[in-house]
């Protein structure tokens, strides 16, 4: 425990007083093991910076397999259904309190599954996950993971695993069907067959880090149901209700001023468009306004950046209409 302190690593110096809580605990101890949890907890809360310093980039065979982000929001800062951020909060709560829940022989949720339509918050929000609890974000980049010669990337996955358990973070698969997919499906080879069963495999084993997996996908209809049944939790986005639309719009004009904006009006044009969408739409407007030398942004010139937006979509859907 010394030596953790010396050495500048604080969450190993926590760990093992939260250790020694729970062995007080164990022998009948309650109040001096509730006086280490809270003095733990408080010392935690006066961490400033929001990814501990010994988190560096990945090297040597990660390097270029696993890249390292710095959480730039937390929940507060994501428009979420209400549901849905309750779920989000139970899941933040057992991971910092993890410590409490294996004292009494329980693991915390640790692999989390979002499917939701494009553009609806997953990737943000699985960065705002790593920001509220004060962990790195690691992107694992598929490119680099998936490859064509027998073997190796059940052996990358396997290095991505290993890492998990070294370094506690918040682990992103994104774009997930990509790993996950269908083993009975029309286009699949044993190769990735061999991937996605060392992949079961691997969600099984026991962390020591409860580092935090996350999936996430446009298209969970192509998962294969076997994975489905390994995660801990699934947590379904779809695209925003009026009110959201609201929040998200009037966020993105920010800090311009807006005139008295006719929403019927805007949210009738806003149908159907994801979250990022309606952020880029308004930062559209906000520069637009800035360029003209504007600090007010009207309800046409809203309606434009919508518009453009919406043909945007309609031209990926329709691309030989063009």
């Amino acid at each position: 425990m010394l030596n953790s302190k010396a050495e500048g690593d604080d969450e190993q110096f926590y760990s093992i007083a939260l250790q020694i809580a729970a062995s007080e605990a164990r022998q009948g101890r309650r109040t001096s093991a509730d006086a280490l949890r809270k003095a733990v907890d408080a010392a935690r809360s006066r961490l400033g910076a929001p990814v501990p310093i010994q988190f560096a980039q990945p090297r040597g065979d990660l390097e270029g397999l696993i890249e390292l982000k710095e959480p730039r929001y937390i929940l507060k800062d994501v428009v979420l259904d209400a549901q849905l951020r309750l779920r989000l909060d139970d899941v933040v709560k057992e991971q910092a309190k993890r410590d409490w829940l294996r004292e009494h022989g329980k693991r915390p949720a640790r692999r989390v599954l979002f499917v939701g339509p494009p553009g609806s918050g997953k990737t943000m929000t699985a960065e705002a996950l790593a920001g509220q609890l004060k962990l790195p974000l690691f992107v694992i980049r598929l490119e680099a993971l998936i490859t064509r010669f027998m073997g190796e990337t059940a052996a990358k996955l396997r290095l991505v695993f290993d890492e998990t358990q070294k370094r506690r973070g918040v682990y992103l698969f994104d774009e997930f069907d990509a790993v996950g997919g269908k083993r009975n499906a029309t286009n699949d080879v044993a190769e990735m067959r061999r991937v996605l069963n060392s992949f079961l495999q691997y969600m099984e084993e026991e962390s020591v880090t409860d580092s935090l997996i996350v999936g996430a996908t446009n298209h969970p209809e192509l998962l294969d149901r076997a994975l489905i049944r390994r995660f801990d939790t699934i947590l379904s986005f779809q695209l925003p209700s009026d009110e959201e639309v609201k929040r998200v719009l009037l966020a993105g004009m920010r800090p311009l001023k807006h005139g008295r904006l006719s929403w019927t009006k805007v949210l009738e044009a806003a149908q159907g468009l994801s979250q990022a969408e309606l952020s880029k739409a308004a930062e559209d407007a906000v520069k637009s306004a800035i360029l003209d030398e504007r600090d007010t942004i009207t309800t046409d010139q809203l309606l434009r950046r919508l518009s453009e937006r919406r043909s945007m979509q309609e031209a990926f859907k329709n691309p030989e209409s063009r």
